[in-house]
């Protein structure tokens, strides 16, 4: 602290030495060697010590003293010009007051105000540009590793000047952007040196200049998840680790000299460029009402109840049937400053009784409907359990909403719903024809509910997802299991996920020329599964096929090889929102499938697996498993 304060003392002599000395300068430089009559009437002195005097409370009031030389900047320039002006205005107006300017050239104001800021900025800069030097040159000669960056933006400029410290750990001697749009410029002295696509012929260049690069680092959080993945195995294939800088909204700290490294993560591999948001139209469908969430405890029924929690209801309800995970929301909840009033209520929507008496209690609003049974096999095995909860459970609730006089219902559907392989697609597809049948039927009532059915297909990290299963996986050793070389699958985050179901949700409300409509998730391109398990692998420092084994097991009961999101009888359709597309409905009548779904309660409760399911292929003619011929 001393240090720092002695530092600033002699910045600030400099300072009111320099603008004396730029006084008697712009004054020679206006008047030349006829200079020094001024000093034998004395107005010389006057007008030196005057402006010194001047400079001092103005120095002091335009903070010149906070910053570091070492680091001066734009904002530091910005401050100079603002002191420079005003210590020659009031040295004018003074001058003016004492001598009506009658003896000093009018010129020499203009001269002084230039000369002025060149002796004040001008030590800054020269001082920024050695020290620039001087330690580019200790970082070449150490043992900081030589890195190469992707990505040529602020980032990327912020990690080299963090690798000037004298103690840095990396050291960037190439940047490589994503477009080459700023190839052959360079940042602090760190040539851009060509586009990702041509990585191979960069690193070869590096090479024989005997500038080897050890890392790949990428500096643009913006990258898609392909282009990572790409990039994973181009640094693999060239003898590189891939390694990621933090998003600048991640720094909670502050941005230190000390830019910590963290290797790259499944979410890196599967993201997707942040999309443009209606956040206002998100927060007028949610703030200051009463929201009920089903399956609150799920993933995405708890990242549901974050983000709408962020939005400020008025009330949130916790409908969840698992006493665990409620409890985990909830206090999760209650931890949260300013988190608003919630309700845990622990119950099951496959029962109606409960299911009314919450919703007649606490009056919701806005229900979002995320109870299910999603694991496929699980479901496989235990039929009567899914369809019971995925289809006469959102049988259940949506007919409370309406008995309720619940605005909106926003049903959360699954791409196993398109041209179901399983059990759980096929009940997940007749909860969508029931909420669809419903959305068009109250139609033409005021005030009636609005259904809104939001499709997605997985969800990484959530409770099925195989990311979870091939960690546990490779935390055991291995092998990973794969059922199928070919399986692809869309992947998105549960917090876009869920961000878009809001989004959705705010659009369908605000246009009801889309009643009944299914609203989709563009989920991007789907992936390949083995690709995805060998980079996992990579990422954990491993070889695939050599330190961890790969095996293929075979598709499971209901299984299919690629997910579809849009049934052929539902052509999509771009609803101007970033991310959301809409399927066309496929109208049934509402009253026939609630007799349906009725006998498929009954059939489900009796324990009439048989019953139950000729039912269900009755309802969706388009279920075929496995080994049914095509």
């Amino acid at each position: 602290m001393k240090e720092n304060l002695s530092r600033a003392h002699v910045a600030f002599a400099h300072d009111i030495v320099m603008a004396a000395v730029s006084f008697v300068a712009a004054l020679y430089l206006r008047l030349g060697d006829d200079v020094w009559q001024y000093w034998g009437s004395g107005d010389l002195l006057l007008g030196t010590v005057l402006f010194a005097l001047v400079a001092v409370p103005v120095f002091l009031s335009q903070r010149l003293y906070r910053g570091v030389w070492r680091y001066a900047s734009v904002n530091d320039m910005t401050a100079l010009v603002r002191a420079s002006t005003l210590t020659v205005l009031i040295f004018m107006a003074l001058l003016f007051l004492m001598t009506r300017l009658q003896s000093l050239p009018r010129s020499v104001l203009v001269i002084n105000w230039f000369v002025l800021l060149t002796l004040l900025g001008g030590p800054r800069f020269l001082y920024r540009t050695f020290k620039d030097k001087v330690q580019a040159v200790r970082s070449a000669r150490g043992d900081a590793i030589p890195v190469l960056l992707v990505g040529a933006g602020d980032e990327a400029e912020l990690f080299i000047r963090a690798t000037r410290a004298d103690d840095a750990e990396y050291r960037a001697i190439g940047v490589v952007s994503e477009r080459g749009a700023r190839v052959g410029r360079n940042i602090h002295g760190i040539d851009v040196l060509g586009s990702i696509d041509e990585l191979d012929e960069v690193v070869a260049e590096l090479k024989r200049r005997g500038q080897a690069p050890q890392r790949l680092i990428i500096t643009d959080h913006r990258l898609d998840g392909a282009v990572v993945r790409d990039l994973l195995d181009t640094a693999d294939r060239l003898g590189m680790t891939l390694a990621r800088i933090p998003r600048l909204t991640d720094l909670q700290d502050g941005v230190s000299d000390q830019v910590t490294l963290r290797p790259i993560a499944v979410e890196d591999l599967l993201g997707r460029p942040q999309l443009a948001l209606d956040r206002a139209g998100m927060e007028g469908l949610i703030k200051g009402r009463r929201i009920m969430v089903t399956g609150a405890g799920g993933s995405i029924g708890s990242e549901l109840v974050r983000q709408i929690s962020a939005f400020g209801p008025a009330r949130l309800v916790l409908f969840e049937a698992c006493e665990f995970n409620l409890y985990t929301i909830d206090q999760e909840l209650s931890r949260q400053g300013g988190s608003p009033e919630h309700v845990p209520v622990l119950g099951d929507v496959r029962d109606a009784v409960r299911v009314g008496s919450v919703m007649a209690e606490h009056r919701p609003e806005l229900v979002f409907h995320a109870a299910a049974l999603k694991h496929v096999p699980m479901v496989e095995y235990n039929p009567e359990e899914g369809m019971l909860t995925n289809a006469v459970g959102t049988r259940i609730v949506v007919d409370a909403c309406m008995e309720n006089g619940v605005g909106l219902m926003v049903q959360i559907s699954t791409d196993k719903a398109v041209n179901p392989t399983n059990v759980m697609g096929a009940s997940k597809r007749v909860a969508e024809m029931y909420a669809q049948a419903l959305d068009l039927a109250v139609g033409e009532q005021p005030g009636g509910t609005r259904f809104v059915t939001v499709r997605f297909g997985n969800v990484l990290g959530s409770t099925g997802s195989v990311v979870p299963l091939f960690q546990q996986q490779l935390a055991a050793g291995g092998p990973i299991t794969v059922t199928h070389p070919d399986m692809t699958r869309y992947f998105m985050t549960v917090h876009e996920a869920v961000e878009l179901v809001l989004q959705a949700s705010a659009f369908g409300v605000a246009h009801p020329d889309y009643r009944g409509k299914i609203f989709v998730l563009d989920m991007g391109e789907p992936v390949k599964i083995v690709h995805l398990a060998r980079q996992m692998i990579r990422l954990a420092g491993l070889r695939p096929d050599k330190d961890i084994q790969i095996t293929f097991t075979g598709l499971r009961p209901g299984e299919k090889l690629f997910e579809e999101i849009f049934h052929g009888a539902e052509p999509p359709v771009a609803t101007g929102r970033p991310g959301v597309l809409v399927a066309a409905p496929r109208a049934v009548d509402a009253e026939e499938l609630g007799v349906a779904i009725d006998e498929l309660s009954q059939a489900c409760r009796a324990h009439q697996p048989a019953t139950a399911m000729a039912i269900l292929r009755r309802l969706v003619p388009e279920y075929q498993t496995n080994g049914d011929p095509a």
